[in-house]
């Protein structure tokens, strides 16, 4: 399916819905024709399933008709000749076998779809047989036999089409034949005596064999719903097992992908940082005359423009380092207890020059009296930084930053960066949290970036047990709010403990956190 063929699929394929448009008279002719015929057209699965189901449930209560052969037999012995009941219980039992073997190589061969029309015609022309077998008592018999042995052969009669039409009543062809040809000579039969009661009984074997094919009509059609649904629902439960094992092998590729890609991306990373970093050491050699003055003044110029791109480069490198060993799940986090407001100035300190160079104020306001957090402090600062990055990048010249920090309800430390640049299209927020997604106002206005910061910090926040919330629109700015969780903030008196340098050393305040 896809995963993928959908259900109406499945029901046009079966032929489950009826045409649509058609006179009510082609409808009832067509229903008949589905119902008595079995086209060739509208072979399928659920057919032979039908069929063969039919063939078991005859082979099941195939001793009873022998014996109410037997049983009919012995019954006319006392007036009719016995070479004639041998003849006929010769034939009828032929007949009973024939049908029986008939059944059994149904089930024992293997049939194509185009040969289940001719297995239908072949057991409704030994079903007629078999009616045939049981309407010659009525004229062979009945010459020899008074008024009641007359009677006991249309008992015995109308029992056989009873027991034909309980053993058949879901296989209408099959039905028609068998009980048709019974019916028409117990009425023929009836017809020929002068007595008035023979005439009602002839009228009304009519009526009743007219009412059982209309109830085994709606029995069949029930029966053969009920078969089609289970051939449905088997197909169905087929296609979701293949489209469930094609979508548990292409995530499987997928993961492969993905491993291949970490390891391809770590390893050039590292192989490219080694040349890279000769490149700036030259450079910024050149830059400073280090080794003596610089006669062409562009040239110093040009060595500056290469150093600063080598850094650009360098910082991009170990990003995706960043971003492949999160993703390989082998970026570790070390645990210790740390100070909020710390983490916040080191990350001021790193890019408050660069914030002040385009005359963005950043407005800190973050006490210094908040429990302290246990978590990787370099993963820490490194969120902060990335988050900084980003405000200061996207708030305009004159802007305002604001950095805040306070535990929520949960007892959890949520710390915010807003700043009020162009802010986020809300269908753009989700696609820049993917790895070099970028939003479309930073690709017009070719802002530096490769989309790896957001990724970043998402992951560490992960790693954390975090969470990484952006609440931004067009024109309104954006917020970036990381949320540290409860149990990661050392209240109580394992905080005072940690918060005092002279009670423990260093090793005994990390154990303290670390079991507290």
């Amino acid at each position: 399916m896809s995963v993928d063929a959908s259900s109406s699929d499945i029901l046009d394929r079966e032929n489950f819905h009826a045409d649509e448009g058609v006179s009510t008279v082609r409808e009832e002719i067509s229903q008949f024709e589905e119902d008595a015929l079995w086209d060739r057209s509208e072979q399928g699965a659920w057919k032979t399933e039908f069929l063969t189901q039919f063939v078991r449930n005859q082979l099941r209560v195939a001793p009873t008709m022998p014996i109410l052969t037997a049983m009919f037999a012995f019954t006319c012995m006392s007036w009719v000749p016995i070479g004639l009941i041998i003849f006929w219980l010769t034939a009828a039992l032929a007949c009973q076998g024939g049908y029986i073997y008939l059944c059994q190589s149904y089930l024992k061969k293997s049939r194509s779809q185009n040969e289940q029309h001719d297995w239908i015609g072949m057991l409704s022309a030994s079903e007629l047989t078999q009616g045939v077998c049981w309407t010659m008592p009525l004229f062979l018999f009945w010459p020899s036999a008074n008024s009641l042995q007359g009677a006991v052969l249309v008992a015995f009669v109308m029992a056989v089409v009873a027991v034909r039409l309980l053993v058949v009543n879901n296989f209408i062809p099959v039905l028609i034949a068998g009980t048709g040809v019974m019916t028409i000579g117990l009425a023929a039969r009836c017809a020929m005596q002068p007595e008035p009661v023979y005439m009602a009984l002839g009228s009304f074997i009519i009526v009743l064999e007219a009412f059982f094919i209309y109830l085994a009509r709606q029995l069949a059609a029930t029966a053969r719903d009920m078969v089609k649904f289970r051939s449905q629902k088997d197909e169905l439960i087929k296609q979701l097992r293949f489209e469930r094992d094609k979508a548990e092998g292409e995530k499987l590729k997928a993961i492969e992908a993905s491993k291949a890609k970490s390891v391809f991306l770590a390893t050039m990373s590292h192989e490219l940082r080694t040349p890279l970093n000769a490149i700036m050491g030259f450079s910024e050699v050149i830059n400073r005359e280090m080794f003596g003055p610089v006669t062409v003044s562009a040239y110093r110029e040009y060595a500056g423009d290469i150093h600063h791109s080598g850094r650009y480069l360098l910082d991009l490198i170990n990003d995706i380092l960043d971003l492949s060993r999160i993703e390989a799940g082998r970026r570790e986090i070390v645990d210790e207890p740390f100070n909020i407001l710390s983490c916040v100035n080191s990350a001021l300190a790193l890019l408050g020059a660069k914030a002040r160079e385009r005359s963005i104020s950043i407005v800190v306001e973050v006490d210094n009296n908040l429990p302290k957090l246990m978590g990787d402090i370099r993963a820490v600062n490194q969120i902060f930084i990335n988050l900084l990055t980003n405000a200061t990048k996207f708030t305009p010249k004159g802007g305002e930053i604001r950095v805040s920090a306070a535990l929520n309800l949960s007892g959890a430390m949520v710390v915010s960066f807003k700043d009020n640049g162009a802010g986020i299209p809300v269908h753009e927020i989700r696609a820049v949290l993917d790895s070099f997604q970028r939003g479309s106002f930073a690709t017009k206005q070719a802002i530096d970036g490769a989309g790896l910061g957001l990724p970043i910090v998402k992951g560490l926040m992960d790693l954390h047990g975090g969470e990484l919330d952006i609440k931004s629109a067009p024109g309104d700015g954006t917020e970036v709010i990381v949320a540290f969780p409860a149990h990661r903030v050392l209240t109580g008196p394992r905080g005072e403990v940690l918060s005092d340098p002279e009670v423990q050393s260093e090793s005994q305040r990390r154990l303290i956190a670390i079991t507290g």
